[in-house]
This record gives C-alpha cells, structure tokens and sequence, in this order.
C-alpha cells in the first residue's frame, strides 16, 4: 500500500511541475498580476538548451507595484542551493518597480532543471512562486535533434503541452519554441482550435533554420472544471500539418474575492478516508471504492467535478451537501484491460470550499 502511494505522489507532483522547454534564446511567459497589488513582467524564466561549459545562469524577474500602498518584498526562498537570489530590500512605492534576480550554478550535470523561487510579498496572503528551468547539455545539438516531432517543415520538441493550473475568470500563458528547419520562411497558423485556447507565433513567419517562440494561452471558461485538454492544428505555409497539438490545464475555483471571514465561513469537507482498498479482484470485474465525509463548514459543499485516471472508472456523487451534513462518494472501477497486480486509481475532485479547492481520492487493491 505504502509504494502504490508513493508512485501515487510522483506521478502527481511531475504532472504539476509541468514539462521543460527548449530553446536557442532564453524564453518567458506573459505578464502576471498577482491579487491586483503587483505584476511580474514573467513567472517563469525558461534558459532553454544550454551548455554546461556556460557557466552560471542569471536571470531578473521585474515586479510593478499596481495597488495604491508602498509593497515590500520580505523574503524569497530558494528550493535548492545550487540557486542564489537577490530582491529588492526597500518598499516599492505605488507605480514604482523592483526585481528578484537568481543565479543558477548549472554544475549538477547533463539534465533538465526546474527550480523555484518562493517570494513573500506585503499585502498577498501566499508567496508567489516563481520558476527557472532549462535543459543542461555536454555538447551542442542541431536544430532537428532539439526538436524531433516534424509539422511539415518545422519542429517542436514535444506535440503535448501544459499550462499548468488556473482559476476561474483567469488566464494561464506559457511558451515553448518552435524551429524552422527549411531553407525558405515558415509562415505559421492553427486551425481548429478549442474554444478558450490562443496560440501566437512570433516572429512569424520563422526565417529559414531559426527559431521563433510559441505562446500559448488558455482562458477560465464558466462551467469548464478540473483537467481540460484544448486543441490546435498547426498550418504550416497553409497546409495542414495533420497532427494534433494539446495543451493540458486545471481549472479550479476563484476565491480570490473573499475576505479572510468569508473562506472560514465556505463549505470544509473532512473525509473519514483517502483511500479505499477494494481488495483480490477478478480481471474484467468491478472494484468499488467508497469515500465518507462530513461537511463541517458554514455553506454547501458542492462538487463541481470529479476527474478519473482510468477511463473505465466512474463516480456518483452528491449535488450538494449542506453544512453538518454528510455525503458519500462512490468510485466504480471496471477492471478489464487493467494488468494484474497492484491497482491504483486516482479520483480528483474540483470543489467550492477554499480550504480543499482540489482533493485527491485513492482506490487500490490487487487484480487476480
């Protein structure tokens, strides 16, 4: 039981740790205002592909103070020691700029690396995370080895992208690159696009063997929840590449708007049990995992959506569950195609209370 939910808990924190981009040129993402008091000119610095023998990374997000209070930056931790960081010391007054500024070491070896910096900022009730990623390499590659996957005459490094996790009413941008591996300009559009989905190319068209950067961005739509995958067709010179890119997102519930009284006051689930084991299950048969809770917050409990892991999985569930009252939530699992063995299922639920706005549900159990 103890490994099922160790691999449990990689798999998930890989999912949200999202994937790595390459690139020739150091990339951003857009624009990030943070609780209308402050805006980051990027939350995530992307070095791209670099060589080892570069030596240290340096990097500066540049933070503008748009409420109408000085702001003070308190402190900014690192999540390893191979990253050092300097900010602003003095409050930064109304309209005024100040900086976070990071030095990664890029000696731990030939790998990709993902590295955050928490900042902890007046007026903002959870530290703002920023991130710093690229791919480390011991010698230089071509452009077609960079980016493998073909779209006609261009290439990306990978057709499945993420956006990572976005409230409702927001938005979430990021970039990876994308190379021109022709000898003449590679002007570039989509076509069937998801609704909520926007993909810029720029510069565009891409001069011949040359890299250009792809933004993508997805919008919160009402009554979209939980994991979404969107949609886009590349065009390349305007002829369809035939494939397919996808850009995953997590859409969740918005609080932004409450007051610290108001989200003591929302709805509080608490579950007698995270996880359910089902037990020995023939192959082909239905393994059943069953949740209790109680809520024990001040409004109803409602679930906006329960997303599962395996598609032949399904849940029933309550509209809603007034305050003091209790609810169950069932999980059926029908087994066929499963290998026999150890068995993990993983429930997501998108929910309105601001304490457990994501709550993950475990069914195990061994398939005979």
């Amino acid at each position: 039981m103890k490994s099922i939910l160790s691999r449990s808990l990689v798999l998930l924190i890989a999912l949200s740790a999202g994937l790595f981009l390459p690139s020739g040129k150091n990339i951003a993402s857009a624009q990030e205002k943070v609780g209308n008091i402050v805006e980051f000119d990027k939350i995530i610095h992307n070095f791209g592909d670099v060589m080892l023998s570069d030596g240290p990374l340096k990097c500066t997000f540049t933070m503008k103070n748009i409420s109408a209070k000085p702001v003070v930056i308190y402190n900014v931790v690192t999540s390893c020691g191979c990253t050092d960081v300097s900010w602003t010391r003095e409050p930064i007054r109304p309209g005024e700029s100040g900086t976070v500024s990071a030095v990664y070491t890029n000696d731990e070896g030939p790998y990709p690396f993902d590295k955050t910096l928490t900042a902890y900022i007046s007026g903002i009730g959870k530290p703002v995370i920023l991130r710093i990623r690229g791919i480390a390499h011991e010698k230089q590659l071509s452009l077609e080895e960079l980016y493998p996957e073909r779209l006609l005459g261009t290439g990306v490094k990978d057709l499945a992208l993420r956006c990572g996790n976005l409230e409702q009413g927001g938005q979430r941008s990021d970039e990876v690159n994308m190379a021109n591996l022709e000898d003449s300009p590679a002007a570039v559009a989509f076509t069937e696009v998801s609704q909520g989905l926007d993909m810029k190319v720029t510069p565009n068209p891409i001069p011949p063997h040359s890299v250009a950067r792809l933004q993508f961005t997805v919008s919160a739509r009402e009554g979209v929840w939980g994991k979404n995958l969107y949609y886009a067709t590349p065009v390349i010179n305007g002829k369809s590449s035939g494939k397919k890119m996808s850009v995953y997102a997590f859409t969740k519930e918005n609080f932004s708007h409450l007051t610290a009284a108001q989200r003591a006051d929302g709805s509080r689930p608490v579950f007698s049990n995270n996880t359910s084991s089902t037990g020995k299950v023939k192959k082909g048969g239905t393994a059943t995992g069953n949740f209790s809770f109680s809520n024990v917050g001040k409004e109803d409990f409602r679930i906006y959506k329960i997303d599962i892991d395996w598609p032949g999985a399904t849940a029933s569930f309550p509209d809603s569950v007034r305050s003091g009252y209790k609810g169950n939530i069932r999980i059926s699992v029908d087994t066929s195609g499963m290998p026999e063995g150890e068995m993990l299922v993983t429930a997501t639920l998108t929910t309105n209370s601001p304490t457990r706005p994501i709550v993950n549900l475990f069914v195990t159990g061994w398939i005979e």
